[in-house]
């Protein structure tokens, strides 16, 4: 399967295979990249699917993807392995909160969070590809919380890999931030810089866009600008559908969203055939994406933290993938939108493009108060403690669930004890923790802190680096 970037107006675009994607993260040009098409899933697959573990979903769910990049047996394995040290035995396993209303637990992970159930798989892909090309890679992402904590764990120790994640001082949770900066890996260092997330993912995007900074270092990404994750976060929407009946039965997925990734891949899985009813994005009080979808105003304003950090954002990079759909696949048309974005603060979306955006997704504002509601009224029913991304998934879904026939089905991206000051202030009490974080407030740190300055951050990245040149020798 090809992949173009939502911003190459050539004709024919330039098209790359899956492993030069997964190496390039962002495209030279600034866009993202796509599958040329959609593979699909027919009801007769989804019915095959019924009954099969999480790996055998995924392997099905993705192998069009990797478009024979690397052998079915090895694929095989590769995924089998990425999921084995999950702490469930489903993997991703579905509990009921109230008739018709489920929960998604994507915590089972060894970082306790949803970017594991793509990373774990992700950094196996880019030992297998690294090791094929005999080169290595400087991964450079920007995380506001959980990306940077899973993309470590996937990825330390390689050593074909060094990491650099850089984070908002002072606005992710220390659980997060002990996550990353207590690892001892030589290759993986964790860097706070000053200002929002927006601020360390335009760093990011301005490292990518400075060609001999990029070649020089074999620049690449893990988070969700790289296809590779949203590939691999189809599978959990597939499997949840499965297990609730599909394809003889829709279903409706309710999502926490900051960057738009984890939205647009379950829009992907609508794509290649899953039955889905309705897609309901939750914000915070960092709502540009619930005023775009409720009001047509897809405005940049001020990042304000809250008591859900992950989704503290007021640029959501993913979006352009949807953006490109809207525009009916016209790239001069998205490169053109998204100066403008960038200039001025506003997506010039014609009301055509809105229209047919909002029949795709609906979304609602969920601020701290309610929040803090949701995880109350939820511990209060069954006992089960939300951590607040995934109350306000819960609570955005009560709000705009259209067809209660319909099972909708939150999704829980954290363990709640990853969040303990906030689940205290709702419930009274901390969760307990686990036994892996309850370690972690007795380690060492590891914090270097940095301006907000594109030329500090790379000056680190070169002095730490050891891909300093385009296929090292190994």
């Amino acid at each position: 399967m090809p992949y173009i970037s939502t911003r190459d107006s050539r004709t024919p675009p330039e098209s790359l295979a899956f492993d030069e994607v997964l190496l390039a993260g962002l495209a030279p040009d600034g866009g993202l990249y796509i599958p040329s098409s959609w593979p699909t899933l027919t009801a007769a697959d989804l019915k095959a699917l019924q009954g099969k573990s999480y790996a055998e979903i995924a392997v099905r769910v993705t192998t069009p993807f990797i478009d024979g990049v690397i052998p079915a047996a090895e694929w095989e394995r590769m995924v089998t392995d990425a999921y084995a040290g999950f702490d469930h035995p489903d993997v991703a396993p579905l509990h009921e909160l109230e008739p018709g209303l489920f929960l998604l637990e994507l915590f089972h992970g060894p970082t306790l969070a949803f970017k594991d159930y793509a990373l774990q798989l992700v950094g196996r892909l880019f030992d297998h590809v690294l090791a094929k090309k005999r080169t290595r890679v400087t991964i450079v992402g920007a995380t506001s919380g959980d990306t940077g904590s899973a993309a470590i764990a996937a990825t330390a120790g390689c050593e074909l890999v060094d990491i650099f994640m850089l984070y908002p001082k002072g606005r992710i949770s220390e659980v997060q931030r002990r996550q990353m900066t207590t690892v001892t890996a030589a290759n993986a260092h964790a860097i706070a810089v000053e200002g929002t997330f927006d601020d360390c993912q335009d760093l990011v995007k301005a490292m990518f866009a400075d060609v001999p900074f990029r070649q020089g270092l074999n620049i690449s990404a893990v988070n969700s600008i790289n296809w590779a994750r949203i590939m691999a976060q189809i599978v959990y929407y597939v499997v949840a559908a499965v297990r609730l009946g599909a394809p003889d039965r829709a279903v409706s997925f309710a999502v926490p969203t900051g960057n738009f990734g984890n939205v647009f891949a379950a829009h992907a899985a609508r794509r290649m055939g899953v039955p889905i009813a309705q897609l309901v994005i939750g914000t915070n009080r960092n709502d540009i994406l619930s005023r775009f979808f409720n009001d047509h105003a897809m405005t940049i304003g001020t990042v304000e933290p809250s008591l859900s950090p992950s989704m503290d954002i007021q640029v959501s990079s993913n979006f352009e993938r949807l953006y490109y759909e809207l525009k009916n696949g016209d790239a001069a048309g998205v490169t053109a939108a998204m100066t403008e974005f960038r200039r001025t603060g506003t997506l010039p979306a014609t009301e055509a493009e809105w229209r047919e955006a909002t029949k795709l997704f609906s979304a609602a504002r969920i601020d701290d108060e309610a929040t803090l509601a949701e995880i109350a009224a939820i511990y209060r029913a069954d006992g089960t403690v939300l951590d607040p991304h995934s109350a306000i998934a819960v609570a955005a879904a009560k709000l705009k669930r259209h067809d209660k026939t319909v099972p909708m089905i939150a999704l829980a991206t954290a363990h709640p004890a990853k969040f303990g000051d906030a689940v205290e202030k709702a419930i009274g009490q901390k969760p307990t923790l686990p036994p892996s974080l309850a370690a972690l407030m007795q380690l060492p740190e590891r914090k270097p802190e940095l301006p907000h300055d594109l030329g500090a951050v790379q000056n680190y990245i070169r002095a730490h680096a050891r891909a300093h040149t385009v296929g090292a020798a190994l």
